[in-house]
């Protein structure tokens, strides 16, 4: 067991604070963690010293961990696969293509990596089903969804809505299809199984560049005493029916990305609705559903503009999937900070609270290779 020193820091900037990330290669630095060998973690746990406080830790996850990682064929989705898988946990990447999904999964196997391909479209119903019925068949569920299929076609300076019927349908409807399917078949356990959903800061309600100019909404969205399901339906709904009209430039919507911003807006607020929907759930059945966004990544769907490696765009997805059983839920994350809706952040540290001290030790605590 590899034992590693976690230092706490004293919020006055002394030296018992240090940035030195993950491990090696993790893509982010990161406050508290000292590696005292260069071994590779044990799976099992560790132990760390916090403030002169020795804390077992141990890993919640293991080989029999289900992972469902939607669009994992290529992008984001490729290396959130791998991250994961580099932790072992199993994986299974979905692809609308299947062909290029076993193409995809077989750059893992030959690593050794235990990750796996399945078909899925997730705005086909029947394709839904027959995934449901293969996963519980041959693993009996699954413990980690990661919805990150998603589409988007304006870069640079564009600003179309030509395809936005496609974008709402697959980024907002094709992730709540998935939760709606997958939340039956996730294992009981006393970590708790996790959601993440990959968005976007443009989907945020007062974001500088995709604010909703509507008041009344932006109050509607804000409270999560009233917010809906059908809310959030009937809002995308009015912007596709303007946009059908021509008239979506004076209804108020976000000025970037337009189509894009308002199935991230849809996808972060039905975030929080499932959290809220399924927080009173039995402990052992726990499930914490969080969103995340990845900056704007060199991928196909920026046409490789993007300014963030995939490596490090990944990155908080893995982390928020691989959080110990603590209650963090309904949030929206960018590089390991959460995001309030006015653009504030919070860093869990030691002097926030009990949980937030052992968040701060686990959120330097996954080792990478």
């Amino acid at each position: 067991m590899l034992e590693i020193e976690v230092v706490a820091d004293n919020g006055d900037g002394s030296d018992d604070c240090w940035d030195a990330g993950l491990c090696k290669g993790a893509p982010h630095a990161e406050r508290g963690v000292r590696p005292t060998s260069s071994r590779r973690c044990s799976r099992a746990g560790s132990r760390r010293t916090v403030k002169g406080v020795v804390v077992e830790l141990r890993w919640w996850w293991s080989a029999e961990t289900v992972a469902v990682v939607t669009g994992g064929n290529r992008g984001i989705g490729f290396e959130i696969s791998k991250q994961l898988a580099a932790q072992g946990v199993t994986v299974i990447l979905t692809s609308r293509d299947h062909s290029v999904g076993l193409e995809a999964a077989k750059v893992f196997q030959e690593g050794g990596f235990n990750v796996f391909c399945h078909q899925l479209d997730v705005l086909d119903t029947v394709s839904i089903t027959e995934f449901c019925d293969w996963l519980k068949q041959n693993y009996g569920g699954l413990d980690i969804l990661i919805n990150n299929a998603a589409v988007n076609f304006n870069q640079g300076f564009d600003n179309t809505v030509e395809y936005a019927s496609q974008v709402i349908t697959t980024n907002y409807y094709g992730t709540k299809n998935m939760i709606q399917a997958m939340i039956p078949l996730m294992k009981p356990s006393a970590a708790g199984a996790r959601i993440v959903n990959v968005s976007s800061r443009l989907g945020r309600i007062n974001g500088k560049r995709s604010k909703i100019e509507d008041v009344c909404l932006r109050e509607k969205f804000s409270n999560l005493d009233t917010i809906t399901e059908e809310l959030i339906d009937q809002t995308v709904s009015s912007f596709l029916q303007q946009v059908q009209d021509g008239t979506w430039e004076s209804g108020g919507w976000p000025k970037t990305f337009t189509d894009y911003s308002v199935s991230k807006l849809a996808v972060n607020t039905y975030t929080r609705l499932m959290a809220k929907m399924l927080s009173d759930r039995p402990e052992g059945q726990k499930i914490y559903i969080n969103c995340y966004c990845p900056g704007w990544v060199k991928t196909a769907m920026t046409g490789y503009a993007g300014n963030i490696s995939v490596e490090a765009g990944a990155d908080t997805a893995v982390w928020l999937a691989l959080l110990p059983d603590l209650a963090v839920t309904g949030k929206f994350f960018a590089e390991r900070l959460q995001l309030l809706h006015y653009g504030l952040h919070i860093r869990y540290s030691p002097n926030d609270s009990e949980n937030s001290n052992v968040i701060d030790i686990f959120r330097t605590a996954i080792c990478r290779e």
